[in-house]
């Protein structure tokens, strides 16, 4: 890494620093104006999710950071390739849907978590295939066809929760997966499972792809240009599809860890509540963390810790799940914005480069 790159990051993680402060400083406002004691409810947060004495809520951290690791991969792979792709939302309700089949079926045991994981992936990437379709046959906007697709996705879910794969036991939720094909908790007490553990290394993984295969460089490439794409040998509209394959695969498998490994539902539950948010949630995290797989491990934590903790300001410091959900959405904003800033920069510089704009 060259020291002007150094320097950058640096600038970049100075303004995160501020960036922090800042949404905790109009946090604490927000508090302070509903009545609560904003020391309280940032002392139960931090208390209850990045607590180094007690094992326990470092574990509920990592367990929520999971999910979001993973779905900030597709806003991250997408981001590289020049789109912007906001359908993870929908492929990871379509990848849960798809350990929930598995689990419906009549297997030995041994070949539920294996065809759970494959099926869920397979489902997340169709989900993503179509959205490629889209944009690569007919040109439309990746915007629009991935939140149709996200809507899509979840009526489906919620089509199959309600009529086809409901407990007959507890109407709020489907059939759960069964023991044998859930992941092994890491943790007793905790949700963290072995699910971390595969996203960190599905992580390091995508990482590996897109700075160390020639894959990786085409879908770098296409995002500085098509022009630049066609003159380096790389057939643009491929790639394109395969960023959009790579990025349902990454967001199916998020939706299957869902259902394999987080205790104690194992299911889908009422609105798909245990999944909502999940996809929109991957958007600030690869924002925060630069697009870069390496960088949103840490990003995954932050955000995380923030939903981990958001118990203990209710608990500890009484602060109404309304306030708290408010001050977790001001952090969040803060957060993304110098990497929002930093991604929007580097944009105009491509623009410039390839003569679309005389900034």
């Amino acid at each position: 890494m060259s020291s002007s790159s150094k320097l950058e990051y640096l600038t970049y993680l100075g303004n995160v620093v501020l960036a922090l402060i800042a949404g905790l400083a109009l946090g604490a406002i927000i508090i302070s104006w509903g009545g609560y004691d904003p020391v309280a409810a940032y002392r139960g947060l931090f208390e209850t999710s990045l607590n180094l004495a007690d094992p326990y809520y470092l574990a509920m951290t990592l367990s929520y950071a999971t999910p979001m690791m993973l779905t900030a991969l597709t806003f991250a792979i997408s981001a590289r390739a020049g789109v912007f792709n906001i359908g993870a939302e929908g492929q990871v309700f379509m990848g849960a849907l798809g350990a929930i089949i598995i689990a419906s079926m009549k297997l030995p045991d041994a070949l539920y978590l294996p065809l759970a994981l494959l099926m869920g992936i397979l489902m997340g990437a169709l989900w993503g295939f179509i959205a490629g379709l889209f944009k690569v046959l007919r040109g439309v906007n990746e915007v629009v066809v991935t939140i149709m697709l996200n809507w899509i996705a979840f009526w489906i879910v919620e089509y199959a929760r309600i009529y086809v794969y409901y407990d007959p036991y507890r109407p709020e939720k489907t059939i759960s997966m069964p023991r044998s094909g859930v992941l092994p908790v890491l943790m007793p007490g905790s949700e963290l499972t072995a699910s971390f553990i595969i996203a960190l290394l599905v992580t390091i993984l995508i990482y590996l792809i897109m700075w160390r295969t020639r894959l990786g460089y085409s879908m770098r490439v296409v995002g500085i240009g098509l022009k630049t794409a066609r003159y380096a040998g790389i057939n643009p509209w491929i790639t394109m599809l395969n960023v959009f394959v790579l990025g349902g695969v990454v967001s199916g498998l998020a939706g299957v860890l869902e259902i394999c490994g987080r205790p104690p539902t194992y299911a889908i539950t009422t609105g798909a509540s245990n999944l909502a948010g999940l996809g929109f949630s991957g958007i600030s995290v690869s924002l925060l963390g630069l697009n870069h797989p390496i960088f949103i491990i840490p990003a995954a934590i932050i955000i995380g810790a923030l939903n981990a903790g958001s118990r203990g300001m209710q608990i500890r410091a009484g602060v109404p799940l309304e306030m708290v959900k408010a001050v977790q959405g001001l952090i969040v904003i803060a957060l993304a914005v110098p990497g929002f800033t930093y991604m929007w920069r580097k944009w105009r510089i491509r623009r410039a480069l390839r003569g679309e704009t005389s900034a």
